[in-house]
């Protein structure tokens, strides 16, 4: 069985979930029943191109103008799928090149909130192909129980949802051995000064609650005089410039640092750094910040909206609403001064991320493609 993944509109792997599937072909296995050839732009050849010999990657010359992506997706895949000799494909964001015959043997992998994505599209015609792509397809994985409910919503059958966990890159985010105590976080090409709440997100939807939190931790500043600083880790989005105005008439505008596009790489030393990481987004399908964040032995805060609860505890303290700034403002102030709470969740962190692998989520990918066979 051969299988082509589509590498289209992942942003070279600086996406969730173009990290996605980076930490997922580093995991599939090596076997004569199957065989993997990721397709996309010639830039990002080698970003996804794998030192794996099971794993190819084929260069698609005509990405580079949208009518030419139309074109190809709506008129020549079959063809391209025969020729490459694909037995089936999975499209990382359906989303963006839909469109497709619904003749091909496909399955979509869904990590996002499909009902925000068509909230987010202006156009009535979009939003229709939008959701008779997702219909048509033959077959869905999504990462969450949450995900899975938020497509059948929206009219899909659940017969062809498959849910597959992300996984956690273990090497990558684990907890430090030794108190930190440095005064500053040094992560070239920033020094980023403690104590410190840290949110990664990219500066994107509004649903992402960035402001919210800066207004939360201006009342938090206010309130305590503590030195803490807010740290926002995360490419620039369509609302990016919002926050930054806000920032900048803010009265704490120097306590707040916003980073730009942060390397996953260096995400755990920001980590663990950290007082503790926040996470206010009431959009988010996967909450894998929150698990890596957890890995790595650090005390998150979280909102209640969206798959983020389905995380933790319910009588855990951890969780509040996104549009309650009083409440996210008290709780900042409570997880910076209450250590018992802080080694409460920190214990409970590193027991529920043993549940999480990329070994796992590549082992049980395969098992449902060779079922589809």
């Amino acid at each position: 069985m051969k299988v082509g993944i589509d590498t289209f509109g992942c942003h070279s792997g600086k996406s969730g979930i173009g990290s996605y599937l980076l930490s997922l072909i580093k995991n599939l296995p090596n076997s004569e029943n199957i065989s993997f050839e990721l397709f996309g732009s010639v830039i990002d050849k080698y970003t996804y191109n794998s030192d794996l010999p099971h794993i190819t990657y084929k260069t698609v010359k005509m990405f580079y103008k949208p009518y030419t992506k139309f074109i190809f997706y709506r008129f020549y895949l079959k063809r391209f799928m025969i020729k490459q000799r694909y037995d089936l494909i999975i499209f990382s964001r359906l989303f963006k090149v839909c469109p497709i015959p619904k003749s091909i043997n496909a399955i979509a992998i869904v990590n996002t909130i499909l009902s925000n994505v068509l909230k987010e599209t202006k156009s009535k015609i979009r939003r229709n192909i939008i959701l008779k792509a997702y219909k048509n397809i033959k077959h869905i994985i999504t990462s969450s129980e949450f995900l899975k409910k938020d497509l059948i919503n929206l009219g899909i059958s659940e017969d062809k949802i498959y849910v597959i966990p992300n996984g956690i890159d273990h090497s990558l985010f684990y907890p430090t051995t030794e108190l930190f105590q440095n005064e500053f976080v040094n992560i070239k090409p920033f020094a980023i000064k403690r104590p410190y709440f840290v949110y990664a997100s990219k500066l994107n939807f509004l649903t992402k609650k960035h402001i919210e939190l800066i207004k939360a931790f201006e009342l938090f500043k206010e309130k305590t005089q503590l030195p803490h600083r807010l740290v926002l880790a995360g490419s620039e989005g369509k609302h990016a410039d919002s926050i930054h105005k806000y920032v900048a008439k803010s009265k704490y505008a120097t306590d707040i640092f916003i980073t730009g596009y942060f390397p996953h790489a260096s995400l755990r030393e920001l980590y663990i750094g950290s007082d503790a990481c926040v996470f206010p987004s009431v959009a988010e399908g996967v909450g894998l910040p929150v698990l890596e964040a957890m890995a790595c032995g650090v005390p998150i805060i979280c909102s209640k909206s969206g798959a983020l609860s389905d995380l933790v505890k319910k009588n855990i303290p951890v969780l509040f609403d996104s549009d309650n700034i009083e409440e996210l403002a008290n709780l900042l102030e409570k997880i910076s001064t209450d250590e018992d709470l802080r080694k409460k969740i920190i214990s409970f962190g590193l027991e529920k991320v043993k549940e999480y692998s990329w070994k796992k989520t590549a082992m049980k990918t395969v098992e449902v493609l060779m079922a589809l066979k």
